[in-house]
């Protein structure tokens, strides 16, 4: 039972056709020295710039309009410091114990020593339940503080997106207004069970709930072949297959920045026994389970970078709640997803956003679709982003750019919370300069200090979007007819994807040759 809840290919298939991965993947291989720890351990957050720089960490939460009250940051950082002096404290009183306990003792102040050790255990016992308390404390507020902005982000909302680039044909406009909306071309209208027959809602309403899609005929196909076209292109360069679950734990959730960012809006579905909600809940996307695979594992940073793609389904339960602009398939409550993760080191996830940027663009740009790609603002940031790009196709039939995919850089936010850390080279940035190569000829240098990974995510495919683009850009209607689809012209990058063929599924649909506009003139 579900109960939903709030928490603050180009050829043929590419896993059949794929060359074979190595026999012992670096994942596994880099974690030999000691076995994998039953569970993650507590989040280990770097307070510090809290603590130096509490003005900066206010004016990110008000760039990012983040729901964590600035007062909460003054009130974090004297905890903070209030806890620096327990440990302090706490450090001299150990210390202290242990030097009354092992010191020799004659007759005359037998009497003396005891009383000390005795004071001393009772600071002791007094310091660790408070630092305790205190830790508890702050790790629960700090936890709630979103990563920190790359610098070149734009500062605002969705309109202070900065263009980067545009692919695809020209959209029929002026280089200042876009065109207007054609309800003809309206997604929901062309695959209606009275037109195409593509999708199904008032049955799955009934089966099921309001924005819960119903695929049928070549949307369902669509869907095949979308999946395997992005999956394709993923492992041509270099990303690892996975099938995730569908089920999470909510603290692993939480862990890699899922929270609710729409006040009231529920976000989460969470399993339920009947009587009371469990941990476990269902994934809003494939990058929590892909993330998570590596909690609680110290990598060596040659095994590094990670990468890898998944299928999965996607679960939001506050689909619809944008209102007229969430109808149909732009935003329902479970969608098929191809995600892409990376796990690297600090000094490589620059340089990997931009690699996951041009996977989604090879895989966009094969389909016929107008898009733009834009650096998105602070607003428009997730607490795990550190920058985030995203790319959008012309809808015509909504008379709107709409969002396809995005790719994030997460820098060490998910990392120091699930325990993700590797052992940077000699010659990393990241290590230690302590660590340095020792001038002493006796004496060898040290190993670097782990450091914790940094983390990128990417979409490959958002399966019902995508479908409302091609169907809108690529309905041929029948002149006359009231907006009746006569034939879909779709990309032929899918077609070696397309399944039954030999059925007549194919009827209606016009293959347009890569590089080819799919919206006729």
């Amino acid at each position: 039972m579900l109960a939903r809840g709030v928490r603050s290919l180009r050829s043929a298939c590419p896993v059949c056709t794929a060359s074979s991965p190595p026999s012992s993947s670096p994942r596994f291989a880099s974690t030999k020295a000691s076995a994998r720890p039953s569970s993650i351990p507590a989040p280990v957050l770097d307070l510090a710039h809290v603590v130096a720089h509490p003005d900066t960490v206010k004016r990110n939460l008000a760039e990012r309009n983040f729901p964590f009250p600035a007062d909460q940051v003054d009130h974090l950082r004297a905890m903070e410091l209030e806890a620096a002096e327990l440990r302090k404290d706490l450090q001299r009183a150990r210390e202290r114990r242990n030097a009354v306990s092992s010191s020799p003792k004659g007759a005359a102040d037998a009497t003396n020593a005891r009383a000390e050790a005795a004071r001393v255990k009772k600071l002791v016992k007094e310091l660790e339940p408070r630092l305790a308390g205190l830790t508890k404390s702050i790790q629960a507020l700090a936890l709630q503080l979103p990563n920190v902005s790359h610098p070149d982000v734009p500062v605002g909302g969705e309109e202070r997106a900065r263009l980067v680039k545009t692919l695809g044909p020209a959209l029929p406009s002026s280089s200042t207004q876009d065109p207007p909306a054609d309800p003809a071309r309206d997604h929901l209208a062309l695959s209606s069970p009275a037109n195409l027959g593509w999708t199904d809602f008032p049955s799955s309403s009934l089966t099921t709930g309001s924005s819960w899609p119903l695929l049928l005929n070549e949307a369902a196909l669509l869907e095949l072949a979308l999946t395997n076209y992005a999956m394709s292109v993923a492992l041509s360069r270099g990303f690892t297959p996975a099938l995730t679950p569908d089920v999470v734990r909510a603290d692993v959730s939480e862990r890699c920045g899922f929270r609710p960012r729409d006040g009231d809006a529920q976000q989460t579905y969470f399993l339920s026994d009947g009587e009371s909600t469990s941990s476990l809940c269902l994934a809003g996307t494939a990058e929590i389970p892909l993330v998570g695979m590596s909690a609680a594992q110290t990598f060596r940073a040659d095994d590094l970078p990670l990468k890898h793609v998944a299928l999965g389904r996607a679960f939001r339960a506050e689909a619809g709640a944008r209102g007229a602009d969430s109808r149909g398939l732009y935003r329902v409550h479970q969608f098929s997803k191809v995600e892409m993760v990376v796990v690297c080191a600090e000094d490589q996830s620059d340089t990997l956003l931009e690699e996951l940027r041009g996977i989604q663009e090879e895989i966009l740009s094969g389909l016929g679709l107008s898009l733009r790609v834009l650096d998105m603002p602070t607003e428009e940031l997730g607490a795990s982003a550190h920058r985030k790009y995203d790319i959008e196709a012309w809808m015509p039939g909504r008379g709107k750019w709409g969002e396809l995919s995005s790719a994030s850089n997460c820098t060490d936010y998910q990392s120091r919370r699930l325990g993700i850390r590797y052992r940077p080279s000699s010659s990393s940035p990241a290590a230690s300069p302590s660590s340095a190569p020792s001038t002493s000829t006796d004496r060898p240098a040290p190993p670097p200090k782990l450091a914790y990974a940094h983390t990128l995510n990417g979409t490959a495919a958002a399966i019902p979007r995508l479908i409302v683009a091609l169907l809108e850009n690529g309905a041929v209607l029948e002149p006359g007819a009231g907006g009746k689809v006569s034939r879909v012209r779709l990309p032929a990058v899918l077609r070696p994807f397309w399944l039954g063929r030999q059925g007549g599924t194919e009827r209606r649909i016009e293959w347009v040759a890569e590089g080819e506009a799919l919206r006729q003139k």
